[in-house]
């Protein structure tokens, strides 16, 4: 019986060469940082920009197309070596625009030279690259013996990419080409699979349409049919009818609130400007007497104020400050409680960047110390001494938390701090949920972007709590110094917000949800493992495939 060969995947007629080709390359990959959040267009009647989405909003298909063109690229590369250049061209590219207002918390605030601070940036971002640059050079090599399974492949490989820049060196995922699938399609899956699985499929699907318009040019010079009919179809009406049952699912999910019916919610945003932040004659006296006087005031049953929004430690303040502030809170039969960003510590035992936790009868505060620390910002890694020292950045070295703090129950829900970015590791909020008892019902942020500035990194972190809503189906409330202090529901929409760079207070009610979803159980136990060994598993078992072919 007669076996028709698979379609070639390489049309010499159609390869990115030269500058030309870098520079698409370098376009994609500022292009799928633009997918992330867009970065124009804030205000309503800003011509065709606003049509795209509109001001940090996240937009699946432009990551997808991006992307499509990366795999283009690397299918069309004459070389493994080739490849990995393009990848890392794309890469490279990609987290420049992702992460580029770090320059603005070295140069603006850390006083850091512009050329150095522009250096650093760029540094990090080709180091970062790298990951995506090697796991090109094996794609193409894989091309090379296999030309069957290269989409599921490329996401394999992608994924692992992912997983690796998240996890190396204390980890630095922000920008994880999964967070544009918030919305779309694909926001279906984080409650399954979390927002590596969410990218893995992305990248398949970017890799399904690269491949399906290098092999339709195959065809076309060859004077073929550009597509075989029966089983794209077949494959549609599968994706289709699975991606049905996992809406479905997810939409099921998605009606069981908690017995308890919520309380009402303060979030404060202070909006002290950077550079005073820590100034004792200027910001500090600013935050102290506004945030005391909304913590005083409120009325709400729980208030909650960003990250070192009392930005001196305890034995600093003024004599009773605390007193005052916690006494609203801590008093009998009092109905209100607190949480509030305050670091804590001393000289000899280390300091803590922390959330004090105040309610009626208690004893002792709530104290929830942060886990993830920031490099540089609050540790300093070993032989960057000399980096750290060039720039004026205050708050250097905190002592670590430990993982999967326990919560602090109020008004019949279990509310999880988490401080700033580590509302990006949701494989470490997991660790919350490994008893349904105890599991968080709402999760908290308490952030101060105020480092980066009027930039997008605001709405590329609502976007990062947002995919922490969605894989474990809980209301995120977000109290940021400068923004984006919101409301976020089960299902990531954002209920309410401040505009950002305001001093305001905003008002709402919040209800907790106890399902847990398959993410949840699974990264509890198990970690981001089983993703690892499944995306190993299909690039050992292509390249077996290819061997004995």
């Amino acid at each position: 019986m007669n076996q028709t060969a698979p379609t070639p995947i390489h049309s010499p007629s159609s390869r990115l060469q030269g500058w030309l080709g870098a520079l698409v390359l370098v376009i994609a990959g500022a292009l799928q940082a633009f997918s992330l959040a867009w970065p124009w267009a804030r205000g309503q009647g800003d011509g065709w920009l606003s049509m795209i989405g509109g001001y940090g909003r996240p937009l699946w298909w432009l990551q997808i197309l991006s992307q499509a063109v990366l795999v283009y690229a690397l299918l069309q590369a004459p070389s493994a070596g080739r490849a990995a250049l393009r990848g890392w061209a794309f890469a490279t590219a990609w987290l420049v625009a992702t992460f580029w207002w770090l320059f603005i918390s070295m140069h603006t605030y850390g006083g850091l030279a512009a050329p150095l601070a522009v250096a650093a940036v760029l540094a990090l971002a080709a180091f970062l690259g790298s990951y995506y640059a090697i796991v090109s050079w094996c794609f193409k090599r894989l091309v090379k013996v296999s030309s069957r399974h290269l989409a599921i492949v490329f996401a394999a490989l992608w994924t692992l990419a992912e997983l690796a820049r998240g996890w190396l060196w204390t980890g630095f995922p922000w920008g994880a080409s999964g967070y544009a699938h918030v919305e779309g399609p694909l926001s279906v899956l984080p409650r399954w699979v979390g927002v590596y699985g969410a990218g893995f499929v992305a990248a398949w699907m970017a890799a399904w349409l690269a491949l399906l318009l290098v092999r339709g040019l195959v065809r076309k010079q060859a004077q073929q049919p550009l597509l075989n009919f029966k089983p794209a179809l077949a494959s549609i009406a599968a994706l289709l009818l699975v991606w049905g049952g996992l809406w479905w699912a997810r939409s099921e999910s998605l009606q069981a609130p908690t017995a308890q019916p919520g309380m009402s919610v303060e979030l404060l945003q202070g909006n002290i400007p950077q550079d005073e932040k820590f100034e004792l004659g200027s910001g500090v006296v600013v935050a102290l007497r506004w945030y005391a006087q909304q913590l005083h005031d409120s009325k709400a049953q729980l208030v909650v104020a960003p990250e070192t929004a009392i930005p001196l430690l305890p034995q600093q303040l003024p004599e009773e400050y605390l007193d005052f502030v916690r006494q609203p809170f801590v008093q009998e039969g009092g109905k209100q409680a607190a949480l509030v960003g305050i670091p804590l510590g001393n000289l000899d035992e280390g300091y803590t960047n922390t959330v004090e936790g105040w309610q009626p009868g208690q004893t002792r505060p709530y104290q929830y110390d942060k886990h993830h620390l920031v490099p540089f910002g609050e540790f300093i890694p070993p032989m960057f001494r000399w980096f750290t020292d060039l720039m004026n950045i205050p708050l250097g070295d905190f002592n670590r938390g430990d993982l999967g703090q326990p919560s602090m129950s109020w008004a019949g829900e279990r509310l999880s701090p988490n401080i700033c970015y580590e509302d990006l590791f949701g494989e470490e909020l997991a660790a919350h949920f490994g008893n349904a008892a105890t599991a968080p019902t709402v999760l908290v942020n308490l952030s101060n972007i105020g480092w980066f500035g009027d930039s997008v990194a605001i709405d590329q972190h609502l976007n990062i709590s947002r995919m922490r809503a969605l894989e474990f189906e809980r209301p995120m409330l977000r109290a940021t110094n400068t923004g984006a202090t919101v409301m976020i529901d089960h299902k990531a929409q954002v209920v309410s917000a401040l505009a950002p760079f305001e001093r305001a207070v905003l008002s709402g009610h919040v209800q907790g949800r106890e399902a847990m979803t398959p993410y949840a159980r699974w990264v509890n136990m198990l970690g981001l493992v089983p993703l690892t060994l499944l995306c190993l598993l299909v690039c050992a078992a292509a390249w077996l495939r290819g061997r004995q072919r």
